[in-house]
């Protein structure tokens, strides 16, 4: 972990103050640091004083929990981040994990959902609304769901969408999203942070950056899959003319040479 720097020692903050600040007990606080997810206090005589790293990792490890991490998954997940990374680095990740869906998502017994949707829905049917992304199970027979899209998953489900077609898709969009998503990352922190941050940005202006971005970089992304499927489609069409202007000028030829 990073040693505090002077800008840091500049405001030290009491355990309660400390507590305030990042929303959590006491008994949280002393409990990450025994685990050693944020480094201990800095002593001075028989108090303990924390600095801006501590309130930034408290606080990245707060995000994390909201994400569904297990504790386990949050000591690897700082594990990897470098000793010398600074609190504003760690503001930045923590901005980076915030969700980039406006969706939200309602959780709902089986019977809540069953009435949301206006009809019984069997083990097959909510694994088809599971695979395209609609539904995700919160435990205890309850789930979590996109109510502005469940509309979209019960046509599919009267269309006879094949769950195996939906899987495979998903599998798809997980690859190519995984990709876009770790190369965005990479332009974010190579190009916009350094430029923000030599700028003196605070971690709040890079937040209210990223929310910005979301938006467009989704309609981006939208805008370029419509015009890749149409590129496509089209060029699907020219392959299928260009085999059918091949197959009638053979057949045209095997004609010919038959007619002699």
């Amino acid at each position: 972990m990073a040693q505090p720097d002077v800008d840091a020692l500049r405001e030290l903050l009491t355990l309660d103050e400390l507590t305030n600040r990042v929303g959590m007990s006491v008994r949280n606080v002393r409990f990450y640091t025994a685990k050693g997810l944020v480094p201990p206090p800095i002593r001075r005589g028989r108090s303990g004083y924390y600095t801006s790293e501590h309130v930034a990792r408290l606080e990245l490890v707060r995000e994390l929990q909201g994400h569904g991490f297990t504790l386990a998954a949050i000591e690897r997940y700082l594990d990897g981040i470098p000793a010398e990374t600074t609190p504003e680095d760690l503001a930045l990740r923590r901005t980076m994990l915030a969700p980039w869906s406006a969706e939200s998502m309602v959780e709902l017994s089986h019977a809540e959902l069953e009435e949301r949707a206006a009809r019984r829905l069997d083990a097959d049917a909510v694994e088809m609304l599971e695979v395209v992304g609609i539904v995700q199970r919160a435990g205890r027979g309850r789930y979590r769901v996109a109510t502005s899209q469940l509309a979209i998953g019960l046509g599919l489900l009267d269309l006879g969408f094949p769950t195996e077609a939906a899987l495979a898709a998903r599998e798809v969009y997980a690859a190519h999203g995984r990709a876009v998503a770790e190369e965005l990352n990479e332009v974010f922190r190579t190009r916009v942070w350094p430029a923000y941050k030599e700028a003196g940005a605070t971690p709040e202006t890079i937040r209210e950056v990223v929310e910005k971005l979301k938006p467009l970089s989704i309609a981006s992304l939208v805008a370029a899959y419509e015009s890749a499927m149409d590129d496509t489609r089209r060029e699907g069409i020219e392959r299928r003319a260009r085999r059918q202007e091949e197959s009638d000028s053979r057949s045209a030829s095997a004609r010919r040479t038959a007619s002699r």
